[in-house]
């Protein structure tokens, strides 16, 4: 099985965000900190479709898994 090797900005462009480095990094400025408690999937600044894709990539451990939990990481 090929091994998906996937970047934050393509993680963004999936999302269907700005995804260059400035935009990332605004992203990541303005909605942080994220509440511990609250799931990435849950937080209130995604779409409903953003946040469907982020809980199944999430749930199946999928290639974009390991990024999101960086996401995750970096709005802490």
């Amino acid at each position: 099985m090929e091994q998906a090797n996937h970047t934050l900005s393509e993680l963004f462009k999936q999302l269907g965000l700005a995804n260059d480095r400035k935009s990332i990094e605004a992203f990541v400025k303005s909605h942080r900190p994220l509440n511990t408690s609250t799931r990435l999937e849950d937080a209130s600044f995604w779409t409903s479709s953003q946040s469907h894709f982020i809980k199944e990539q999430l749930a199946n451990d999928a290639d974009w898994a390991e990024l999101i939990d960086q996401l995750s990481l970096a709005l802490r």
